[in-house]
C-alpha cells in the first residue's frame, strides 16, 4: 500500500503522524515501552496538541525480538491471532545516556535518544541487521475513506535481496514487487497465492515476521526502494525481527515461533496417482490403473480419489457416491491388500443439496451473514455454504464425518480449496475479524484435518495433501503448488512457488506432475516425472484427462518407473532430511542460497535447488534437452554417471530423459536402501554410503533413521592424507562405495571402512 507520491510528498489525501525522536521510555518487567512523539519537543508546551507513537519491545524467544507500534490503543482488536510459542527468553534492557538498549540473547534493538532522530537499529552479535529511522514509523490516515493504517519501513542495505512471503510464483528474489496477503484460487501463473504468509527472510541473514492475520501490504524496495515498506489498517501493528547470520538461522527461529513441521510417514513419500478431477471413473477404471502400473513395474505407493468420489451437486456429503462405488469399504479392503495407502479430496464447502446442509444449517455451523442467514454462493457448488471452524461444535461435527471415513478405509485426505472465504457482511461464531480471517481460515481448517489424522493414527503418522496456506500451516504437512498448466513455463513458475514457500518454513512440498491444466505432451509429461520425484512429495494429478504414463508413450513408463525407484533407493538420505526439516524447519527442498548464503550467485536462482544439504538438482526445462545450471564452488559428482565435474561456474548441457543434473556435493555423503518398490522400509538393513570427493580435513556427520523417523545410527566419515574413514556407531548390515575417481581399495570391517584413494 503506497502512501507517498515519490520521496518528498505524501498523497493528498493521507495524514501522517510519524515517530520523530525519542521522548522517554518506561520499563514493566520484560517489557520496554518507548514514547516517540510525531514532533520535535523543545518545550513543554510542545507535548500539548501533539500525537505520540508508542513502541513495546518484548522477547517470545531467545534471539528474537517484537516490536508493536501503536497510536490509539483504545481502538478494538479482533481475533484471529497467529499462535506463536512464547516461551520466553531473559532479557536485559540497559538505558544510557545516549541510547537505550533491549536484549535477548544475541539479537537488540537499540532506541537513540537523539533529539528529532528517531533511530532504532536491530543487531545480531553486534552486527546491524535493518533498521527504522527517519519518516519509517508511522500512523497514516486517509481523509477520503477515514480508514487509519499503521506502517513500518525497515531499511535494505546495497545488494541485499528478499525472499519468502508464501508460495509466490512471481520472481524468487522479491525486491521491486508488491505483495499483499490475500488467499486466492490463481493458479500458478498469477501474482496472487494460495499460502500468504507474512514472513520474510534477507540475504543478510534475518528474518520479519508481522504479527497481523490480516491483509498485510508489502512494498519490497519498491515505494521506497531502500526499504521493505509493511501496512495494516488499525491503530497498532507487531512485527518480530528474528536475529540470523544466514538464511537458514531465520527459518529455524521463524518455524520455532510459529511451529515446525509434523514428521510426514515415510509412506507418503512414495509416488501418488490421482483419478484426475473431472475424468469418468469407477472401481473398474481404478483397479485397471493399478493392474497396468504394476504389470508395468511402476511403484504406487498411494492412490487418491478426487471430487467425484462424491455425486456432483453434494460437495460435500462425505458420501460414496454409490452409482460408481456400490461398496466402497470392501473396496478400500481390497485396495489395502494390494499395498496401498488411500486418500480422498474434501473441502470445507456444503452443498445447498447435500443431506448435510440442513444439518449444519440448523446447529449454527455455517458462516452467517450478519442479519442471521447463511452466507451461500453458486460458484463452486450450487447454494453451498461454508464451515465454520471458530465454532468448536462445528469442527467437531466436520471432524466426526471424516472420522467415518477413516474408520472406513481413508488413510489421508486432500483438504482442497480454503481461499475462497468471504468477507464482506460476515459474522463468525467466535466474534472474528473477517477480513483477518480470510487467510487464517486454512489453518483452522487444516489444523482440523490433521490433527484428527494424528489422533486416529498417531503421531508421525497423518498426512494431508493441502493446498491453502498462512503462518503455521506448515506444522500440518503436505501442501502442494496448486494449479499449474501443462508446459515448461508452469513448470518453472511451480518451482518458484516451491522455493519460496521453503522460505516460510514448509518442510514438505509437492505439485501435479506434469501439469494440472491441458494435457502435457509426453516430452514435458517425462521432464516433470524427474522434477516431481526429485521433491519431497510427488502426485501425478490431472484436471480433464488422466495421468497414467501409457496414455502419452511407451518411454513415459520407463522414465517413471527409472525415478521412482531412484527415490526409493535415496529414502535413508530423504528420511533424514525430513526429520531435519521437522526438527529445525529447514525445508527439504531448498533454495541455492540456503546452502551457499555466500555464493553471491546462489542468491538468485530459481530454476534449480538442493534437494537436502547433499543433492543439487537442475530440471530441465526445455524439449531439446538442454540445461545450463550453476554448480558452486568444490568438486561435484553425478549421482547417476559417476562423473565429477569442477564448479564455480555455470555448465550448459543436454541430457536424455533418463537423467538431468544431479550432483552430490564434496564432502557429503548420500546413504541409499536395499528396496527400490516402496518408500518405507528397513532403511537399517542392507543400506549403501556413498562416498563422493573429498577434501583433506574435511569431515561429515549424518544420521541413520528408521522408518519411524528414529535415530539408529550415526555416520561419520572424514579424509586424513590419502584415506577416507567411514564410522557407523552400530553394528548393522551395510556397504560402501566410491563414487566419482575410483579407489585404490576399500577395506570394510563391521564398524569402519577405510577408502584408500589413488593419490
Amino acid at each position: 500500500m503506497k502512501f507517498t507520491n515519490g520521496y518528498w510528498l505524501i498523497r493528498k489525501e493521507i495524514d501522517p503522524i510519524y515517530a520523530v525522536e525519542y521522548g522517554y521510555h518506561r520499563i514493566d518487567g520484560d517489557t520496554l515501552y518507548v514514547y516517540a512523539p510525531g514532533m520535535h519537543i523543545a518545550g513543554k508546551g510542545d507535548t500539548v496538541n501533539a500525537p505520540i507513537i508508542t513502541v513495546a519491545f518484548t522477547s517470545p524467544r531467545e534471539n528474537i525480538i517484537r516490536t508493536e507500534i501503536t497510536h490509539f490503543k483504545g481502538r478494538v482488536c479482533k481475533g484471529p491471532f497467529f499462535e506463536v510459542d512464547r516461551s520466553g527468553t531473559e532479557v536485559e534492557i540497559i538505558d544510557e545516556d545516549e541510547q537505550l538498549i533491549y536484549r535477548s540473547g544475541k539479537m537488540e534493538a537499540v532506541v537513540s535518544k537523539a533529539p528529532g532522530a528517531w533511530h532504532v537499529d536491530y543487531r545480531y552479535e553486534g552486527r546491524t541487521l535493518t533498521q527504522s529511522g527517519y519518516r519509517n514509523m508511522a500512523r497514516m490516515a486517509n481523509r477520503e475513506t477515514g480508514r487509519t493504517y499503521m506502517t513500518e519501513q525497515l531499511a535494505l542495505e546495497v545488494d541485499e535481496q528478499i525472499y519468502g512471503l508464501g508460495e509466490r510464483f512471481t520472481p524468487f528474489v522479491k525486491n521491486g514487487q508488491v505483495v499483499d496477503m490475500w488467499n486466492e484460487d490463481g493458479g500458478t501463473a498469477s501474482e496472487i497465492a494460495y499460502k500468504n504468509i507474512p514472513f520474510y527472510v534477507s540475504s543478510k541473514g534475518y528474518g520479519i515476521f508481522v504479527d497481523n492475520a490480516g491483509d498485510i501490504s508489502f512494498e519490497i524496495a519498491s515505494e521506497k526502494v531502500e526499504c521493505v515498506q509493511f501496512s495494516a489498517e488499525g491503530e497498532s501493528l507487531a512485527y518480530y525481527v528474528i536475529g540470523g547470520n544466514e538464511p537458514k538461522d531465520a527459518i529455524s527461529g521463524y518455524t520455532a515461533l510459529t511451529g515446525r513441521p509434523a514428521l510426514p510417514p515415510a509412506w507418503t513419500f512414495g509416488l501418488w496417482l490421482t483419478t484426475s478431477f473431472s475424468t469418468d471413473y469407477d472401481e473398474e477404471i481404478v483397479t485397471s490403473f493399478l493392474d497396468e502400473m504394476k504389470d508395468r513395474d511402476i511403484p504406487l505407493r498411494v492412490f487418491h480419489f478426487d471430487s467425484f468420489w462424491m455425486h456432483g451437486y453434494e460437495w460435500c456429503n462425505f458420501a460414496w457416491n454409490e452409482d460408481v462405488f456400490p461398496d466402497p469399504k470392501a473396496m478400500l479392503e481390497r485396495y489395502h491388500k494390494r499395498g496401498l495407502k488411500l486418500c480422498v479430496w474434501i473441502n470445507p464447502f456444503i452443498a445447498q443439496n447435500s443431506k448435510l446442509f440442513d444439518e449444519a444449517a440448523g446447529n449454527g455451523y455455517l458462516i452467517r451473514r450478519k442479519d442471521g442467514s447463511i452466507w451461500q454462493t453458486d460458484m463452486w457448488q450450487a447454494g453451498m455454504g461454508i464451515v465454520d471452524f471458530t465454532n468448536p461444535d462445528a469442527e467437531k461435527w466436520y471432524q466426526d464425518k471424516l472420522e467415518y471415513l477413516i474408520d472406513l478405509g481413508v488413510d489421508s485426505f486432500k483438504p482442497d480449496f480454503g481461499e475462497r472465504i468471504p468477507v464482506k457482511d460476515i459474522v463468525y461464531h467466535d466474534g472474528s475479524d473477517p477480513v483477518k480471517m480470510h487467510n487464517y481460515y486454512s489453518y483452522l481448517y487444516n489444523r482440523a484435518v490433521f490433527t484428527l489424522l494424528e489422533r486416529k493414527m498417531g503421531k508421525g503418522r497423518a498426512a494431508v495433501f493441502a493446498r491453502s496456506g498462512t503462518a503455521g500451516c506448515q506444522q500440518f504437512p503436505v501442501h502442494w503448488g496448486g494449479d499449474c498448466t501443462a508446459n515448461y513455463l508452469s513448470m518453472a513458475e511451480t518451482l518458484r512457488g516451491g522455493l519460496s514457500v521453503g522460505m516460510g518454513g514448509f518442510g514438505f512440498w509437492s505439485h501435479d506432475m506434469s501439469g494440472f491444466e491441458q494435457c502435457a505432451t509426453p516430452d514435458l509429461y517425462k521432464r516433470w516425472s524427474a522434477f516431481g520425484l526429485l521433491s519431497s512429495h510427488s502426485r501425478l494429478h490431472g484436471g480433464k484427462s488422466y495421468r497414467v504414463p501409457w496414455l502419452f508413450d511407451e518411454e513415459s513408463c520407463d522414465v517413471l518407473r527409472y525415478f521412482v525407484k531412484l527415490k526409493c533407493r535415496l529414502m535413508p538420505y530423504l528420511f533424514e532430511k525430513a526429520v531435519e526439516s521437522h526438527e529445525k524447519g529447514i525445508p527439504m527442498l531448498r533454495a541455492m542460497v540456503l546452502e551457499f548464503p555466500e555464493d553471491r550467485a546462489c542468491r538468485y536462482l530459481d530454476l534449480q535447488y538442493m534437494l537436502g544439504d547433499s543433492l543439487l538438482v537442475a530440471p530441465v526445462f526445455r524439449p531439446d534437452g538442454e540445461v545450463e545450471y550453476y554448480m558452486p564452488e568444490g568438486r561435484w559428482t553425478h549421482l547417476l554417471s559417476g562423473k565429477t565435474e569442477q564448479g564455480g561456474c555455470w555448465k550448459k548441457e543436454t541430457y536424455d530423459y533418463m537423467s538431468l543434473p544431479l550432483f552430490v556435493r564434496e564432502n557429503y555423503i548420500i546413504v541409499t536402501g536395499n528396496r527400490d518398490d516402496v518408500p518405507d522400509y528397513d532403511y537399517t538393513d542392507g543400506f549403501t554410503i556413498l562416498v563422493p570427493e573429498f577434501e583433506d580435513g574435511a569431515e561429515y556427520r549424518c544420521l541413520l533413521p528408521t522408518v519411524e523417523g528414529e535415530n539408529a545410527a550415526v555416520i561419520t566419515a572424514k579424509r586424513e592424507g590419502s584415506e577416507i574413514t567411514v564410522d557407523v556407531s552400530e553394528k548393522l548390515n551395510w556397504n560402501i562405495r566410491k563414487i566419482g575417481a575410483e579407489p585404490q581399495r576399500i577395506e570394510q570391517a563391521e564398524n569402519r571402512a577405510v577408502i584408500i584413494l589413488n593419490e
